[in-house]
């Protein structure tokens, strides 16, 4: 027979991924702690012993979305110490792409994030404080290793130049899969296509903010 501490774990657990399925089927407003609870095989008052409200449970099923992506694919992959820049930016890259393309994720992770990029709540604050922030800061400071200090807002647009590309392929799934129905995205493709993110980034870098030109790019040459 399980332990009280063990059954208190278990519920949790279930509370999670019935939360987040939930979640991602109706959104958070639409949602609710009786449906939760029902799918979950747990009784309402779980919900406020584990997580004190609806609003806690979103947080905390968003937190354990990303938490999942993290661990199956860490973002701090290689020592920067040994590592050059540009191969540090092939790493950030792939693990980006690996933790928003990875097929072995519950479907609700992605359809979580989508919804919440267009009903935000609070959570979405939490995580871009404690966890996409962090992780946009790495990217920038790979970024002037690359190409030297860039002004506030052309490292802002470089930075975000990067997360794009890799996005995109996330968002437009359903069109790049109607438009190119033989391609998987495999291993295989996944290696291709960071090394084609990173080498196109690398080249636009040079040619956007060379030594010379960088003085004129602060003046607004380039904006």
């Amino acid at each position: 027979m399980a332990t009280p501490n063990l059954q208190h774990t278990a519920t949790r657990q279930r509370l999670l991924d019935a939360a987040g399925e939930v979640f991602a089927e109706r959104g958070f407003r639409a949602a609710t702690v009786r449906a939760i609870c029902l799918r979950a095989g747990a009784n309402i008052a779980a919900v406020n012993y584990h997580f004190h409200d609806k609003q806690g449970l979103y947080t905390a099923v968003f937190g354990y979305a990303h938490e999942c992506a993290v661990v199956r694919h860490p973002i701090n992959v290689g020592s920067p110490q040994v590592q050059d820049p540009q191969s540090r930016l092939r790493a950030f890259i792939k693990g980006f792409l690996m933790r928003i393309l990875d097929q072995g994720r519950p479907a609700w992770h992605g359809k979580l994030m989508a919804r919440e990029m267009v009903e935000p709540t609070g959570a979405l604050d939490e995580l871009v404080e404690k966890a996409i922030r962090p992780q946009f800061l790495q990217l920038s400071g790979i970024i002037r290793e690359l190409v030297g200090d860039l002004d506030e807002t052309d490292m802002r647009r470089a930075s975000i130049s990067v997360v794009c590309q890799c996005l995109f392929y996330h968002q437009a799934r359903s069109v790049i899969t109607r438009l190119f129905p033989a391609l998987l995205m495999d291993v295989s493709e996944l290696e291709a296509l960071t090394g084609h993110i990173a080498a196109f980034t690398i080249a636009g870098l040079a040619a956007v903010y060379p030594p010379r030109a960088r003085g004129r790019a602060r003046a607004g040459v380039h904006r």
